[in-house]
């Protein structure tokens, strides 16, 4: 079956967080996704207030920024959250957007270089492993978690370029893609992951779950809100991407990602959603049932 969440934005302050994850548990949404879009909300932080809050909803994180991190620490709290709330926290890591990495120095030469040695990294010590690395970004000496997760734990990566969903595919448990993917987009990032898959030797009983976030707008001014994002995002051109209108359309558009090859899609509201709980509730109770 089709997994379906929707997105918290970023754009909401903190202190709305509580409300729209009680409700997502109340009415059955399966995930909730956060953001930690620079300079907004911290990823961890946000995710284990609302792992805390609720009982059953999968609390999602795409992305951490690993330039901003060291992956000891990403592990830590990796680890910390799966053995607190067991199978809930679903965290995904990327390069992170470049202009902003060099507004706090962080930017890095090869962020593909970076972004590789932190899911081997990261994987490894979640699995309870000890590492000595000394890679070009990565430098571990004689480092292991005191406390791993109980069982395996699975690490997502964000991509968009070949190089980045090969690295997927080879280096992750699974792909989050943007709401600017398309169904071909999803078709192309499918095939580069396998790839990528392939190259490592992957096998095929390891599942590779790919993420597909949809831009998602309901109600009176639902088109006009879309297009006004699009436009923002310069993805005004892009053939079918988002969707504007009732359940019954968000269930076509989110049955053709399926068929290109999304395992889970994520309806991303837009950025001027006038009703967050409204979304999630549509979401869980409109939505869900159209989907198979």
């Amino acid at each position: 079956m089709t997994a379906l969440g929707a997105v918290f934005r970023p754009q909401l302050p903190p202190e709305r967080l509580r409300d729209v994850v009680r409700l997502a548990d109340d009415v059955g949404l399966e995930e909730l996704w956060l953001w930690e879009d620079c300079f907004r909300e911290g990823g961890i932080s946000a995710a284990a207030a609302a792992l805390a809050w609720s009982e059953r909803v999968r609390i999602g994180v795409g992305l951490l920024p690993v330039p901003l991190r060291n992956v000891a620490i990403t592990a830590m709290e990796a680890a910390t959250l799966h053995r607190m709330f067991p199978g809930r926290a679903v965290l995904g890591v990327g390069h992170g957007v470049q202009d902003w990495m060099g507004q706090v120095g962080a930017r890095a030469e090869s962020p593909v270089t970076l972004l590789r040695e932190h899911l081997d990294a990261l994987r490894a010590l979640l699995r309870g492993e000890r590492l000595t690395v000394s890679g070009r970004y990565v430098r571990l000496d004689d480092v292991a978690l005191d406390w791993p997760p109980a069982g395996p734990v699975p690490v997502f990566a964000g991509a968009t370029g070949p190089r980045s969903l090969r690295l997927s595919g080879a280096a992750a448990d699974g792909t989050v893609l943007t709401a600017a993917t398309p169904p071909d987009g999803v078709r192309r990032a499918r095939r580069l992951i396998e790839e990528g898959r392939a190259a490592a030797g992957r096998g095929e009983d390891e599942r590779h779950e790919v993420v597909v976030y949809l831009l998602t707008a309901t109600g009176p001014d639902a088109a006009d809100r879309l297009r006004a994002e699009l436009v923002e995002e310069g993805l005004e051109s892009v053939p079918d991407l988002g969707v504007a209108g009732d359940a019954g359309a968000v269930a076509k558009s989110v049955q053709r990602l399926v068929e290109a090859g999304a395992d889970t899609v994520i309806l991303q509201p837009t950025g001027d959603e006038p009703d967050p709980e409204g979304f999630v509730r549509f979401t869980a109770e409109e939505v869900r049932p159209l989907v198979p």
